[in-house]
């Protein structure tokens, strides 16, 4: 169990699925509130319902790349909860592509996914975030630290989020409210498969042959578990992290090669 999170309100976004499910499921477990959401009402009542047996969880449908549906879930969130001690802003991942291949609209959907709900979500929460004294925690990506081949939407977006991060948690401190993000490396969600697909059909060869080929490039020689990525996630949530502000703490198995 994590120190600190008894009764914490907590909203967790993009999380019927994979990653953001199991950082939802790692709150509950350690006895705190949780929101979850997702654009599709078929995965959120999935969710809620296998959710539902750990602890007390509540979810509505939005869309975190449009403002509206932002504004409506954080009214949800505090409707269920009364109010927000932990933001934890997690999104799905633009599409991959080139430079050359990706167009001016996927760019502007991206920005609004990557970037501005981040923005728009960390608007409406703060205040009450500062209030409680509580935490942010951005999920993201090593692209941040390490550029990935055939990702140019995510390897230039999400860089940004460093920057937010960095700056809020100087602007914030003094609140008491801690600031940081998780860059996930390669993990076994869904996600992966689509990535490893998009690999194998370009080459001619199986989505389990491009896998044991990644697997084979990181250190630990495996790709992580949803709930590897959960388990950061919730320590930076928790007392155990008191003293942690301004960090991209990544999760990777080792694979990022920069030394910073």
């Amino acid at each position: 169990m994590f120190k600190g999170l008894v009764g914490k309100r907590v909203l967790v976004t993009a999380s019927t699925k994979g990653i953001g499910k199991a950082v939802a499921k790692e709150f509950l477990r350690n006895n705190a509130k949780v929101v979850i959401c997702s654009r599709n009402k078929g995965n959120l009542m999935n969710a809620l319902k296998e959710l539902g047996n750990i602890g007390e969880v509540y979810g509505t449908v939005a869309d975190i790349a449009v403002y509206n549906d932002i504004e409506r879930l954080v009214n949800f969130t505090l409707e269920k909860l009364g109010s927000i001690d932990i933001l934890v802003y997690n999104t799905g991942g633009p599409p991959p592509g080139t430079f050359q291949e990706i167009g001016l609209d996927e760019w502007e959907k991206a920005t609004r996914l990557l970037l501005m709900g981040a923005v728009w979500i960390t608007k409406l929460t703060l205040p009450y975030i500062i209030q409680n004294k509580g935490s942010i925690i951005y999920l993201t990506s090593v692209v941040i630290k390490e550029p990935i081949d055939n990702l140019i939407l995510s390897n230039t977006v999400r860089l940004s989020i460093a920057g937010l991060v960095k700056s809020l948690s100087k602007e914030l401190g003094p609140y008491g409210v801690r600031v940081n993000m998780v860059l996930p490396g390669a993990t076994l969600t869904d996600r992966i498969y689509e990535l490893m697909s998009v690999m194998a059909r370009k080459r001619g060869v199986s989505v389990e042959e491009i896998l044991k080929e990644k697997a084979s490039t990181i250190p630990l020689r495996r790709m992580g578990k949803p709930e590897e990525i959960a388990n950061a996630v919730v320590f930076l949530a928790s007392d155990y992290a008191s003293y942690i502000t301004g960090v991209a703490l990544q999760v990777d198995g080792g694979s990022t090669s920069f030394v910073f």
